[in-house]
């Protein structure tokens, strides 16, 4: 049985992973994959959840005939999903590493069964050394059973495992006091969940190029999450070594404590 000294939960981002074109860049996903090796090493057990599914079935398929954008979404995320975890599971054996995914929707973590289940799941996985990758299971996933954005899956997710940390990887560096592309903008460092710093976020919310979430959703899950004692950063995702450098304790990206 594989024991380890801390359980992080990381999100990544549909634009940390594609480039201009929408399409899945490998090069983004061996930098993540190495750097939760590297944390495997150090017994630091990692949940990760990934975006881009549709990216990756929108490259199978390029476009459909169906209108229904739900039903779209249903198509290449189902197409996708395969695609992506043959991507991942690849790069974790090529460093001598197990993957597995765990798919859901908002629903299975209602108290209960599902919930139970979801728990047993996570927990074995990680037990023997397995790293579980994560996502909303958009094939079935629509409506109420949808989650606002895979940033309130990791809140879930980390909460759920009593997570050590949460990591929110973006395109941008943190959170600032404007737009990131003006000069007058000041990214702030630290946050608590009582300060108030949410009128910045008109100023500064660029949203992500395919995604669904933006710096209002991930300033609420973060908030809601270290209110619930986990610590929660939100940082660039194209950086080299941000995953590492944030457990290290290195001054990176935006940190939202209680």
């Amino acid at each position: 049985m594989y024991t380890y000294k801390k359980r992080i939960v990381v999100k990544v981002g549909t634009s940390v992973m594609a480039n201009r074109d929408n399409r899945i860049m490998l090069s983004a996903l061996t930098k993540l994959v190495d750097q939760i090796s590297k944390l495997y090493e150090d017994d630091i057990m990692t949940v990760l959840v990934s975006s881009g599914s549709v990216n990756a079935g929108k490259e199978v398929l390029g476009d459909v005939i169906t209108e229904d954008k739900s039903q779209r979404r249903q198509i290449f995320s189902a197409i996708g999903q395969p695609r992506l975890m043959r991507h991942y599971y690849t790069l974790f054996q090529n460093n001598g590493m197990r993957c597995a995914q765990v798919l859901g929707t908002k629903r299975d973590f209602n108290p209960g069964e599902h919930r139970t289940n979801m728990i047993n799941c996570y927990e074995g996985l990680m037990s023997e050394g397995v790293i579980p990758i994560a996502n909303e299971d958009d094939a079935v996933s629509v409506s109420h059973s949808m989650f606002s954005d895979n940033d309130e899956l990791a809140s879930l997710i980390a909460e759920m495992i009593q997570a050590d940390m949460l990591i929110i990887l973006t395109d941008i560096d943190g959170f600032y006091t404007g737009h990131p592309n003006d000069d007058n903008s000041k990214l702030i460092r630290e946050i608590t969940v009582d300060q108030e710093v949410e009128h910045y976020i008109a100023k500064s919310d660029k949203g992500e190029a395919s995604g669904r979430g933006g710096m209002k959703s991930k300033l609420k899950v973060a908030k809601n999450a270290a209110a619930k004692g986990i610590p929660t950063y939100i940082a660039n995702g194209k950086r080299d070594r941000v995953i590492l450098d944030i457990v290290e304790g290195k001054d990176v990206g935006t940190k939202v404590t209680a």
